[in-house]
């Protein structure tokens, strides 16, 4: 019962924040404040009521226009809740602190809410760096270099808790573990930096014109701070796998296809696609590499 609850509760704080995150990505691009005023309608200016600026439901019950003017409201708004919603609620289902048997949390769940509230953060910015990619085309360093710091921080923490928890008066083994963990995410930063700055070199080489925006070497750094080396490969090879797939399904579109630029010149926001694939990551990561190093005859 009292998984369920807090379930409930997750996905309802995460519709509220992705109520807020959705203001956020519509003001922030126009250097406008997130506080003030109220939500109102870009067309038009309404003020929204309370009833008009219910996550998820106004949408449907307006039909996404708005009420006065009836202008579109889009896609996005649902979207960014929904995601938020249900990707907090999964994460606490999925809560290993909680004891299945008694429906109360274990006897240690330090470690695990340290974790729990890390994922909070992480699926929010990654659910915010989508929004924003997708729409302008931009990877604000005020979300992924904080998210850099945020993502090192989580995990230290976690560490810390776990090796203080993991054997009586683990106070020495917690201070070494600590800084183990933080030269793991250091090199894991690099790299993943490194892959994308190499991608972008070669491509500039080759094509002698930018490719891949510093922005995206950015967002792999932010996503190995929170997801160390391995998954944050996966998160690569899924976000590619996934921009490749929207690019080809572009072109099956009539439009596309009458269109008079060339379709090699067309701008895709892989940032979107990367956060996506950390978030395949996140929640799958370690069973889906698990099943690939099996189906690759390493164990």
């Amino acid at each position: 019962m009292l998984r369920v609850l807090g379930t409930t509760f997750a996905a309802l704080a995460g519709l509220a924040f992705g109520s807020f995150l959705n203001v956020c990505v519509t003001r922030w691009p126009q250097g406008e404040s997130i506080v003030a005023p109220r939500s109102h309608c870009c067309s038009c200016g309404h003020s929204l009521t309370w009833w008009e600026n219910l996550p998820a439901i106004s949408w449907l019950i307006l039909r996404g226009r708005c009420r006065t003017c009836c202008a579109w409201i889009g896609w996005r708004y649902p979207l960014v809740e929904l995601s938020v919603g249900g990707l907090w609620a999964f994460t606490v289902w999925r809560f290993p602190g909680w004891n299945l048997v008694y429906g109360t949390l274990s006897s240690e769940p330090y470690p695990a809410l340290i974790a729990l509230l890390g994922q909070f953060v992480f699926y929010w910015l990654l659910v915010a760096l989508a929004a924003l990619d997708a729409e302008q085309l931009w990877l604000p360093d005020w979300l992924t270099l904080p998210g850099i710091v945020l993502g090192i921080s989580f995990d230290l923490g976690r560490v810390y808790l776990s090796a203080r928890t993991a054997a009586p008066g683990g106070l020495e083994t917690a201070f070494l573990a600590v800084p183990h963990a933080a030269l793991a995410r250091t090199i894991s930063i690099f790299f993943a930096a490194g892959l994308i700055l190499l991608i972008r070199g070669i491509y500039r080489l080759m094509r002698r014109r930018e490719g891949i925006g510093l922005g995206d070497a950015k967002l792999m750094a932010m996503l190995a701070a929170w997801l160390g080396f391995s998954r944050t490969l996966l998160a690569f090879g899924a976000g590619v796998m996934f921009a490749t797939l929207f690019a080809l399904s572009l072109l099956t579109l009539p439009a596309q296809r009458k269109s008079k630029d060339h379709w090699g010149a067309a701008k895709l926001p892989l940032g979107t696609f990367l956060c996506i694939g950390g978030i395949v990551a996140a929640l799958w990561g370690y069973p889906i590499i698990a099943a690939y190093l099996h189906w690759a005859g390493f164990y």
